[in-house]
């Protein structure tokens, strides 16, 4: 049966909407690390750590024996409901890209096409890396300052294993599908999914496999699994022999692709669907979730994942990250050929291997030192808080190279001291599938140093993004400096860390506040506890 992925029946905590890849355990005493945990999925896994000194000791670590009965389950968590934050992992970072892409050409995104996440989600954020499959977990913060009022910053940082070099990874069979409908006849379009493909030939090895199908109205198998050794040239002819014509069948395109990757699939290699296309279906079946019942079998069966493209200053958002989210992969944007570079040259083996399946966070908050907190972004990813140790509810496919950072907005209680939170994420072996999980916690003496001019840059960066998208979705964040406060942080920050990425956020970031001719907003909010 299709897994089932059951939505968060509570307010998540966040007024914020919802990157290239993801980011373990802090140095410089500024979080602290945790234990792995590992069972299977026959047996009663230990329950995640919870937030301590809940109401009638609900979140104390024995508990009544009906806690301990939930426990035991697998399914419920001791700490009160509200102080509990759960979601499934994103690696996403096309709504980054496609935000820069919007700007460049003189418009504001639309803000539901902006997730803060995966704008977060696009920097390096420096985490310790495991040195085996799983995950390191770092927790740490500062607060936001002056204009945050009493309101802290709190990063749970997630980071795989550092991805293998490609002499060092497994084989992969990939199959293209390629958009050449008509509005993908321009050079940003068509034209740079045929560089994209022209520089990904070059770079795969001799023993990966490539089959192409195209799809206008129609779908067509161009070239079916090919081993690259000799055929380079066969393979590079195919791409150029590609013309944009017609309408937009997306459905047609995924079927069609999956019927080849199935054919062409073989054992113990990375076998994945890549969809590269502007999303913008106007034929056939349009939903994707009736797309992808369709060839429901290959991915359950052959555990073939797909892994989006996006491209074009017209892009269909939405129905992009529904695709991927719901095939076990994830979606990126290209804008030209320097992130085409990027995406196929640097991050290829992150993008074809997987090192967790269905992996979930859940983060305890300690009501003893938190007053309220919100989530920033993850609104698509939510999960029940009695769900996170179901391993038949759906979660996020990670592969090695990749970091997660979930950024929080946190209040504390006047004259708190001591624990403010632990995060525990929870995945499943790849083949195996046998579950595992890591964790990682903080205290108020990790979080009490000033944000702006502190210790991590990292740490500024990653609220820069998240305050910039938080902007373009129309603002709620407390403390939510101007942008043109945001553009010269950006500038600073950019010169500190010497990273080019971060010089592009601030001209991104400029060119925002110059369309919004200097307007701000900031948000406030009231309450306890999580807040939505």
């Amino acid at each position: 049966m299709e897994r089932r992925t059951r939505m968060y029946r509570g307010a998540l905590g966040l007024l914020l909407a919802g990157g290239v890849l993801l980011t373990g355990c802090t140095g410089s005493g500024e979080g602290s690390g945790g234990k792995s945990v590992a069972s299977d999925r026959r047996g009663a896994p230990a329950p995640a750590p919870a937030a301590t000194g809940g109401a009638g000791g609900a979140g104390r670590a024995g508990g009544t024996a009906q806690d301990r009965a939930k426990k035991a389950d697998g399914l419920k968590e001791s700490a009160p409901p509200d102080y509990l934050s759960t979601f499934a992992l994103d690696v996403d970072t096309a709504s980054y890209g496609y935000a820069r892409r919007t700007l460049s050409d003189g418009r504001l995104p639309e803000p539901e096409t902006v997730r803060p996440e995966e704008f977060v989600n696009s920097f390096r954020q420096g985490y310790r890396r495991p040195q085996g499959n799983g995950f390191t977990v770092s927790v740490d913060g500062a607060r936001a300052g002056a204009e945050g009022g009493d309101w802290s910053l709190v990063r749970v940082g997630l980071a795989t294993r550092a991805a293998p070099s490609s002499a060092e990874r497994p084989p992969a069979a990939l199959t293209f599908v390629v958009d050449i409908s008509g509005s993908m006849a321009s050079a940003d379009r068509l034209g740079l999914v045929k560089t994209s493909l022209g520089i990904l030939t070059d770079e795969l090895r001799d023993d990966d496999s490539v089959s192409l199908v195209t799809f206008s109205d129609e779908a067509e198998t161009v070239l079916p699994m090919t081993r690259l050794r000799d055929h380079r040239g066969k393979i590079h002819d195919a791409v150029d022999s590609m013309e944009a014509t017609d309408s937009t069948n997306v459905a047609a395109g995924v079927r069609r692709g999956y019927e080849e990757a199935v054919d062409g699939h073989r054992k113990g290699a990375n076998n994945r669907v890549v969809l590269l296309s502007d999303a913008l279906a106007n034929t056939g079946e349009t939903d994707a979730d009736a797309i992808l019942e369709r060839i429901g079998s290959a991915r359950r069966e052959y555990g073939i994942t797909l892994f989006g493209v996006g491209v074009g200053s017209d892009y269909g958002d939405a129905l992009m990250e529904r695709l991927t989210d719901k095939g076990d992969g994830h979606t990126t944007y290209i804008a030209d050929e320097e992130q085409a570079r990027k995406v196929f040259v640097d991050q290829l083996p992150a993008h074809l291997e997987l090192t967790a399946r269905d992996a979930k966070a859940q983060v305890a908050f300690d009501r003893k030192t938190v007053e309220k907190f919100r989530l920033i972004g993850y609104e698509d990813r939510k999960v029940a808080d009695e769900d996170f140790r179901d391993d038949s509810v759906d979660g996020g496919e990670v592969g090695p190279g990749h970091t997660v950072t979930a950024l929080y907005a946190v209040r504390l209680r006047d004259g708190a001291s001591g624990h403010v939170a632990t995060a525990t994420v929870r995945w499943l072996d790849p083949k195996s599938r046998a579950a595992h999980e890591e964790t990682g916690s903080v205290g108020t003496g990790a979080i009490e140093g000033r944000l702006w001019g502190g210790r991590s840059t990292r740490l500024q960066v990653t609220a820069v993004a998240a305050y910039f998208a938080d902007t373009l979705r129309g603002g709620g964040l407390p403390g939510t400096p101007g942008l043109g406060e945001l553009a010269s942080r950006a500038k600073a920050l950019a010169a500190a860390t010497e990273d080019d990425s971060v010089a592009k956020l601030a001209t991104a970031i400029g060119r925002a506040d110059r369309l919004r001719g200097g307007h701000e907003d900031t948000g406030t909010s009231s309450g306890e506890g999580e807040m939505g």
